[in-house]
């Protein structure tokens, strides 16, 4: 039986690393494609040449050509362009949806029955663009966005109690930006809620930084952006996939009245198999929490409905 095969697009930092997750991990075969010619078959040869190091026979393949990545079970995108200090929001997303349409059509003509995970940013509206471009369900095109946030949120809260990152657990649903909605009534430690061992001030910092966690990272870098954690974030995503976990984690979803919203991606708990998101999980919101999500998802919708304009 052929193994798993993941698409990976783009070989810059996320990209590459992601590619050298899902292979280490042995969820996949693994092909790197990139416009740069070269880049990618560099990459791959690098990776290639530390599995007998590292102690993984996953077969990892760098090219310029979509017509290699045929018949693969997901697609991650992450080509696009970096978020600059200074760059305007508009710049990006309308170069990022360029790019995005171009590589989702051309993937998919090659692998139709394939999972798309979305990480170019910005997140949300690229999502939209994705399912437009591929023509594939609602189920089948998921945004990595929420495991990535809830993760710094559990780094933060680790961080502050001195415990074990794997002791917390944390959800952050909404937008993909600085409108995001941490939970920390649904975020624990040890399954004791952070609202019990913090107080509110602290709460409330580290809410703060977890809404600008990606601004944090860019400003430290100076050039490029955060890599190491999304690519982390997207290896968990395709273990749940390939492996058909029926894993709860928090993806931007098409929604479809959940949560009282139709038809915006917004990042929300999903049970994520191998038909992709195969059911999206509502939880009740308190009303403050409640005025946030709808705050972060009006945000989405003016992304969304800015990168239609700007199209047109």
């Amino acid at each position: 039986m052929p193994r798993p095969l993941v698409t990976v697009i783009g070989a810059g930092n996320v990209g590459a690393t992601t590619a050298q997750r899902i292979a280490e991990a042995g969820l996949a075969d693994v092909i790197l494609v990139d416009i740069v010619e070269g880049l990618p078959q560099g990459k791959a040869l690098d990776l290639a040449e530390a599995a007998p190091v590292v102690g993984h026979d996953m077969r990892i393949t760098g090219t310029n050509e979509y017509a290699d990545t045929a018949g693969s079970d997901v697609i991650v995108v992450t080509s696009g362009l970096a978020r600059q200090p200074g760059m305007s929001r508009d710049d990006l997303m309308t170069k990022n949806a360029g790019i995005v349409r171009s590589v989702v059509k051309q993937a998919v003509a090659h692998s139709p029955e394939a999972i798309l995970i979305i990480v170019t940013n910005p997140l949300d509206a690229m999502c939209h663009v994705a399912l437009e471009a591929s023509g594939f369900p609602p189920s089948r095109v998921i945004g990595m966005a929420g495991i990535l946030d809830s993760a710094r949120f559990r780094s933060f809260i680790a961080q502050e109690l001195g415990v074990s990152v794997t002791s917390t657990n944390a959800f952050v649903l909404g937008g993909h930006g600085d409108t995001m909605v941490p939970l920390p009534r649904y975020s624990t430690v040890g399954g004791v809620p952070i609202t019990e061992l913090l107080s509110a001030e602290r709460i409330a910092a580290l809410v703060d930084r977890t809404r600008n966690g990606g601004a944090e990272v860019v400003a430290l870098l100076k050039t490029g952006s955060a890599f190491y954690a999304p690519a982390a974030s997207v290896a968990q995503m395709v273990d749940a996939i390939i492996n058909d976990r029926g894993t709860i984690l928090p993806c931007a979803a098409l929604l479809n009245g959940e949560f009282g919203v139709t038809g915006l991606f917004v990042g929300v708990p999903v049970k994520l198999g191998r038909k992709g998101i195969e059911r999206i999980v509502e939880i009740e919101l308190s009303d403050e929490e409640r005025k946030a999500f709808d705050h972060s998802t009006d945000a989405v919708r003016e992304l969304v409905a800015t990168l239609a304009r700007l199209a047109s």
